[in-house]
């Protein structure tokens, strides 16, 4: 369209407020040629005319998208476009201008997620303080669209990725918080009338997402992370402290789940993931020490142990690094304060109590990584220090029945027997782990699974740790008779008779398997010295292969390590032999 005509038509729309479909048509193709051209210096004073505003208030929406995306454009001044951007922001209608930049929002580049929100947010800030009632509503779905932008970002991993933060989710969350600002403190300031009651619910939701995404996989160190002004820990801090000031009550949240009634503010599927959401604000609060100081002291250690168990399980049954280490954490933090010896047998029974364990020996067993692996190991055994006498007594049965690994099984039998070991040496009596009830749990544990078919060296652990308990308490009774000699006696004797059977088995097949593998490297040595020419080498070659994938070298030293564990345990049996037939004589 020419310019004189363009003009005719800009002096109708001046004396109408009836914009037909055309009118916007023509308005926006007049708007994208400038933004186009690089000629928003016309288009930006076609906005700021007074004469102009019921226009650009009718029809000025339309532009916003390219807009933006001229802002984002790194060949060009955004200057113009930022100007343009922001007088549509204060002039257009508040409802389209919300509805056009929550698209925008969910329309972003997957490659310039950051870039893309980071620019929007203030914009989309602007629009909603111009809002009364609906802004709650609108700030609900703004959070929502730029919470499930902010969550396809990768979560730096190391200090140093957080500081090169080379996909952005730092400054997102930077920018996040600057976006809801005006709102907490409307809140704060307004927190009887309606409006606030409304824009407390969007808040309280948006901290309960952030706490899952990304907070939950950040890896965090409380003085790393202060000392290096970690952009994350901040974010943490500042969800935590938003909580309080909407004057959400972390116990209430934590242990009461007073979140779970109110349907209005959470949707079905957001109540499914709400455990995650306080599993990290427990991992905050309890490891992290963030807002420690607004969570009453009344709660009593083993109440808020009780409590973390739900968390800690959750954490401990996913495969992933960043939860199975809060998992740990918690745990940990949450025993500590715990009394040694204090925690009763009715903990037992409560499902957390008896999947927790299941989780870390799972983690013990399986879990690739060796640092994890560790850590499991050290929690589960503060854990049992922490039960008392009947707790232990029931909880090393409980193990010992369901484990089916030989490495746990012999961490159980260690504890039987520093249990039994610290009511013999100091005042502190226990009778679960004396006279009839420790009768009974030898009975349950010492024990070979498979009978005659035990493998002893996949069992050497509970074999070598179940030898030594029996050692010991014959030594002690003979010394200090408690009344369990004769009960002991034929417990040790049953278990070592049958051991014998099979280490007689076990000895005679890895015997056979050793003389038959160097008989077997004679003959090869013997074939190698008379071999001569090319074709002879290639067919030794090709029978080496089909030895296996161990080298022989290897099954030597594996065979030899097998019969001197052998030997070690039958030195053992003979030992406790000798204990039972000097006291009869």
């Amino acid at each position: 369209m020419a310019a004189n005509q363009l003009e005719d038509v800009v002096q109708r729309w001046r004396t109408t407020e009836d914009f037909k479909p055309e009118d916007h048509e023509l308005f926006l193709n007049a708007g994208h040629t400038c933004i186009a051209q690089g000629d928003s210096t016309q288009l930006l004073d076609f906005i700021k005319e007074e004469a102009n505003q019921h226009i650009v208030r009718s029809m000025g929406c339309g532009l916003l998208p390219a807009l933006v995306n001229e802002v984002l454009r790194k060949d060009r001044s955004p200057a113009n476009s930022q100007a343009i951007i922001n007088q549509l922001v204060q002039t257009c209608n508040v409802k389209e201008l919300l509805d056009i930049l929550i698209q925008q929002v969910e329309d972003t580049d997957p490659n310039a997620i950051a870039d893309s929100i980071i620019v929007l947010m203030p914009l989309i800030q602007s629009v909603l303080l111009r809002m009364s009632e609906s802004k709650a509503h609108g700030l609900a779905l703004a959070l929502d669209s730029l919470q499930k932008q902010i969550s396809k970002l990768p979560v730096p991993y190391s200090h140093k990725q957080e500081q090169e933060d080379v996909y952005g989710l730092c400054r997102c969350c930077t920018a996040v918080l600057t976006f809801v600002q005006p709102f907490v403190q409307e809140v704060k300031n307004q927190d009887t009338n309606l409006v606030a009651t409304k824009l407390r619910a969007a808040l309280l939701k948006f901290c309960m997402k952030s706490l899952r995404e990304p907070l939950l996989q950040v890896q965090m160190d409380r003085e790393a992370n202060i000392i290096e002004n970690s952009p994350l820990w901040n974010f943490a801090t500042e969800i935590m402290a938003i909580l309080a000031v909407i004057q959400e009550s972390l116990p209430k949240i934590l242990f009461y789940h007073p979140l779970r009634g109110k349907e209005d503010t959470f949707s079905e599927k957001d109540a499914c993931l709400l455990n995650e959401s306080r599993a990290c604000m427990a991992y905050l609060l309890f490891v992290q020490l963030i807002a420690i100081e607004v969570f009453p002291v009344v709660f009593s250690p083993v109440f808020v142990l009780r409590c973390n168990m739900e968390y800690i399980n959750l954490l401990l049954s996913r495969k992933d690094e960043s939860w199975i280490l809060k998992g740990l954490d918690l745990y940990v933090k949450s025993l500590e304060r715990v009394t040694d010896c204090s925690l009763p047998v009715e903990l037992l029974e409560l499902k957390s109590f008896h999947e927790v364990p299941k989780n870390l020996i799972t983690i013990m067993i399986d879990c690739p990584i060796q640092h994890l692996r560790g850590k499991s190991l050290v929690v589960f055994q503060l854990f049992i220090e922490k039960l008392n006498g009947e707790a232990k007594h029931t909880f090393c049965r409980r193990i010992m029945k369901t484990s089916h690994h030989a490495g746990v099984e012999s961490i159980i039998i260690k504890n039987i027997k520093n249990q039994v070991e610290h009511c013999r040496k100091s005042a502190y009596e226990d009778s679960w782990f004396e006279g009839a009830p420790l009768i009974s749990l030898l009975r349950d544990t010492i024990i070979l699974p498979q009978g005659h078919e035990t493998d002893l060296l996949n069992g050497m652990d509970r074999v070598m740790v179940s030898l030594n308990l029996l050692r010991y308490l014959l030594i002690q009774e003979r010394k200090n008779s408690t009344g369990i000699w004769t009960d002991l006696c034929h417990i040790a004797e049953s278990y070592t008779k049958l051991l014998r059977v099979c280490l007689s088995m076990a000895k005679s097949y890895y015997g056979t398997e050793l003389k038959r593998l160097q008989e077997d490297k004679k003959i090869k040595a013997k074939e190698f010295k008379e071999a001569s020419g090319k074709r002879l080498v290639q067919s030794l070659i090709v029978k080496t292969e089909k030895l296996g994938n161990m080298p022989w070298e290897t099954q030597d030293k594996v065979l030899q390590c097998a019969l001197v564990t052998y030997d070690l345990m039958e030195s053992l049996v003979v030992r406790i032999e000798e204990i039972i037939e000097d006291s009869q004589k």
